[in-house]
């Protein structure tokens, strides 16, 4: 049996875990290709690379002086907190990645307070230390602050540090002295995180995770808690209700490298792939045949929001996607349930739409940015938070939201939040940032980002994890502005757009094709507008002086998806195709909306 160290690396969103663990493999000499040097191996998929952020968690090996290390690189987010409590059982101790220059952030709280829970022994490694005016050491201290607060052990406490650049790919017990390589940080995984225990008995093996794959199903990944596992092998499946099925193990594989090998047993310690088990889910225990014993399931958190998807059904269906019959919609929404963990299905009012909850508008607008680009088009709705009854009390979830702003804008920063019920728990100075903490509810984050951004002109950095579930807060102040609704399909004219400037701001170019019921812009009142854009200037062969003065419009305002998802309103829909998104309402015929006001 060779040496086994099981380890999760968690960090906050973008201090660099995917490049450090790419740094490990090239360390190890798995990648040959050299020239690939400046990629990114595990962030694989499209969304990942453009976001710079990781959705799903990866497994990969390392072999280092006849020991296999076993790295597990976690989602910073928590919006993926259903990835990240999974991926923690499969491990011994955690790589705390934190950024020089920026410290703890919320997001890393969120993970480390999991793993401390969980009795897990951390190596702390400062990266970026190549940043100008970073402050390893002041990092270091607040990390110590952090555990302490989170109430860790003496062994927890007694971690060892590491500095370094992943970037740059070397790490050393000094940052004032670069190494040539990371192998100061290899050896101190060996030396300072355990190795597994062998537990000798029937064979455990919890399922934290899964994999699909199009020609074997799906794949049950976890790790072996005591025992040993072969090939061909009869097992029970203990289900999360206490029920018991009998299979039978066709394949097992263990991670080598990027890759799975096929093995033909698994002992106690490793984290292994098991292929042929039928109707599984994340949590149930793979036992003996004979005498089942079922490990403690995992609890996964509850989603916190819901959105409709429905059909699209607006005039220009069809002229974009690939997918657009809600069979399609249905089969992709029941395969993304497969792996995606948070994520729940309900079937809608109408037989083409469906009820999605998950874990934020982030979660959410991921999965409909993928569906995109796979060719669907679909109709999505407002996100509503879901409120809960304890105790015959409403309650709703609040998140800790975090915010870095310079300190000239804080009060602007705190104005904003405290308008959506936020209350403001802690304030520090950071340099010439300060550093806020609020309690929020959940609905308030909805279109926060933007308005933070724009008062701040792009200097906020915010961050957001949830907490738990309080009494309702009371109403939030919405939207204030109406909209701009066109009034007949055909194609934007400037002159007309021209004409209508002091009425609001346009989110259509001139010259876009556009639909009777398209939101086309913000007006400047509170209430709804029905503009014609499309009306051309009326030719004559009479000539005055000043008649023809040129047409100055500003750019349309281009909105992403998770500003489109926050901007719109009960009444309104944001289309989604894989080249186009438009803001439209729910009812495009202008006496049909009124009616409905009635």
């Amino acid at each position: 049996m060779q040496n086994i160290r099981n380890i999760a690396i968690i960090a906050h969103v973008d201090h660099g875990k995917t490049t450090l663990v790419d740094r490990m493999i090239y360390q190890a000499r798995m990648a040959r290709d050299r020239e690939k040097l400046g990629e990114l191996i595990l962030d694989n998929n499209d969304l990942e690379r453009e976001r710079g952020i990781t959705i799903l968690s990866k497994n990969v090996s390392v072999p280092y002086k006849g020991t296999k290390i076993n790295i597990i690189d976690t989602p910073g987010h928590a919006d993926f907190g259903g990835e990240v409590e999974r991926v923690l059982n499969m491990t011994d101790g955690v790589l705390l990645l934190v950024d020089a220059f920026e410290g703890t952030m919320p997001q890393t709280r969120f993970v480390l307070q999991k793993a401390i829970e969980m009795g897990k022994k951390p190596v702390v490694v400062v990266n970026k230390v190549d940043k100008p005016n970073c402050r390893p050491e002041e990092v270091n201290d607040m990390v110590f602050d952090l555990m302490c607060s989170l109430d860790a052990n003496e062994d927890q406490l007694d971690f060892t540090t590491v500095y370094g650049s992943a970037k740059q790919g070397w790490m050393g017990p000094d940052w004032r002295t670069p190494t040539g390589d990371i192998t100061y940080l290899l050896d101190t995984i060996l030396d300072k995180i355990p190795a597994p225990e062998m537990l000798e008995g029937t064979p455990q093996m919890l399922i934290s995770s899964l994999e699909y794959s199009p020609y074997v199903g799906r794949i049950a990944i976890g790790r072996m808690h005591r025992g040993t596992l072969k090939v061909g092998m009869d097992i029970n499946l203990c289900k999360k209700d206490g029920s018991f099925e009998r299979q039978r193990i066709k394949d097992l594989m263990v991670f080598d490298g990027l890759e799975k090998k096929k093995v033909e047993s698994v002992s106690s310690g490793d984290i292994c792939a098991v292929v042929g088990i039928e109707g599984f889910e994340i949590g149930d225990t793979i036992a003996d045949g004979e005498n089942p014993e079922a490990l403690p399931p995992i609890s996964v958190d509850e989603p916190t929001m819901s959105m409709l998807f429905t059909i699209n059904d607006s005039p220009f269906f069809g002229k974009d996607g690939k997918y657009v019959t809600s069979r399609h919609l249905k089969e992709r929404l029941e395969k993304e349930l497969e792996k995606n963990l948070a994520l729940r299905v309900k079937d809608g009012l109408s037989a083409d739409s469906f009820i999605v909850y998950g874990r934020g508008v982030l979660h959410l607008s991921i999965l409909i940015e993928t569906m995109r680009r796979e060719g669907f088009e679909l109709q999505v709705g407002q996100p509503k938070v879901l409120d809960k009854n304890i105790n015959g009390v409403r309650c709703e979830p609040i998140e800790c939201l975090t915010i870095d702003v310079p300190e000239e804008m804080a009060g602007k920063a705190i104005e904003i939040s405290t308008r959506r019920k936020a209350a403001l728990m802690h304030m520090e100075g950071r340099g010439d940032r300060t550093h806020l903490e609020f309690d929020i509810p959940a609905r308030g984050l909805i279109g926060l980002r933007s308005n933070l951004m724009t008062a701040t002109q792009g200097e906020a950095v915010v961050a957001h994890r949830f907490k738990g579930y309080e009494p309702y807060k009371g109403e939030i102040e919405k939207r204030t502005n109406g909209s701009l609704v066109s009034l007949e399909t055909g194609q934007s004219i400037a002159y007309s757009m021209d004409k209508l400037q002091d009425r609001g701001r346009f989110f259509v170019e001139p010259g876009e094709e556009i639909y009777a019921g398209q939101v086309v812009g913000e007006h400047t009142r509170a209430l709804d507008l029905n503009v014609n854009i499309c009306k051309t200037k009326k030719l004559t062969n009479v000539r005055a002086a000043g008649s023809d003065e040129k047409v100055m419009l500003p750019p349309a305002i281009k909105f992403s998806l998770e500003e489109a998802l926050e901007y719109i309103q009960e009444d309104e829909l944001v289309e989604v195709t894989p080249h186009y998104m438009r803001l439209r309402k729910i009812y495009l015929d202008e006496l049909e909306r009124k009616r409905r006001k009635g």
